[in-house]
């Protein structure tokens, strides 16, 4: 099979396509034909550094897979071959998902939204379920809070928009001007454009904050919290400010997630969460999408076309 592999760690030039064996599942394992994967900034950091990722003989990049299962496992019971798939295997373990083909833990996969094609599912997994992660499982957000959402039109930050409202919040985006407009049709009550106004100045009273940014966003926003209130830290947890006063500020690191998958997927299903895929590549020009991606100016996703 056709793989994309890291020969040293360093620049997007050092992503090339290599031929490997094509895996085989073991036991609660299935393996799946991708059709798309699905491109994050994890993806690109890890392959400048190794990062703290546990890679194989072989460093294969990515995690976000939309397919078809080819082959069960002994022991799998949940899908069979043929099943139409997506999901996030292994992470923060290496996957292999710019690949054509990928071996997974059944559980780490739900099924593909039938709404999507593959690749739109291959859009979700990562950013869909860190966005979930975060909102729902880490900071219980209810009906009527304020959450402020950094990156707003970003891989995570579109989908925590969406995911924010579904939960009946009252959602506030910072995102330059000209995606204003997205991130509004996506949900947003509020939009600040980060680059002529200072957020704290304008937002207040957030009961939670979703920074995917970092730095000095982070410090700045404890700012805008109300006493308890919670900020999420995305970038590492190096990010996390020191001294937090009243408020409570932590990272989170998104897990593979085969319920959070089916809510993602019924999100969906019921049209309260469209992925944004702003630019897809074949697997060949997986270089080109970190190149892309490392601008940092990406609305939504950009995904690879495989199959």
């Amino acid at each position: 099979m056709r793989a994309v592999v890291v020969n040293q760690w360093g620049g997007p030039e050092t992503l090339t396509v290599a031929e490997l064996d094509r895996p085989a599942p073991g036991l609660g394992e299935v393996l799946v034909r991708v059709h798309a994967a699905g491109v994050n900034p994890v993806d690109w950091k890890t392959r400048a550094t190794g990062g703290l990722i546990e890679w194989g003989a072989v460093p294969a990049v990515g995690w976000d897979v939309s397919g078809t299962v080819e082959a069960v496992g002994p022991g799998v019971t949940v899908f069979r071959p043929g099943d139409e798939v997506f999901g996030m295997p292994l992470f923060p373990r290496q996957a292999g998902g710019y690949a054509e083909y990928v071996v997974a833990p059944a559980r780490h996969l739900a099924p593909k939204p039938e709404s999507l094609t593959h690749v739109e599912a291959a859009a979700l997994p990562l950013a869909a379920l860190t966005a979930w992660q975060a909102l729902v499982d880490t900071a219980g957000v209810q009906p009527g809070q304020r959450v402020l959402v950094h990156a707003a039109a970003g891989g995570v930050g579109h989908f925590a928009v969406q995911i924010a409202k579904a939960l009946g919040a009252y959602v506030i985006g910072t995102a330059s001007a000209g995606k204003h407009d997205l991130v509004r049709s996506l949900g947003a009550d509020e939009v600040v454009d980060y680059r002529t106004v200072r957020f704290e100045d304008v937002v207040s009273d957030v009961d939670v904050v979703l920074d995917g940014l970092g730095g000095e966003t982070a410090e700045r926003s404890l700012k805008v919290l109300r006493p308890g209130g919670r900020l999420i830290v995305l970038p590492g947890p190096d990010d996390v400010p020191a001294e937090t006063g009243a408020v409570r500020a932590e990272w989170m690191l998104v897990d593979p997630d085969h319920l959070g998958l089916r809510e993602i997927a019924a999100l969906v299903g019921r049209g309260a969460l469209k992925p944004v895929v702003e630019a897809v590549l074949p697997l060949a020009e997986a270089a080109k999408a970190h190149e892309l991606g490392e601008q940092g100016r990406t609305t939504g996703k950009i995904v690879l076309s495989v199959a």
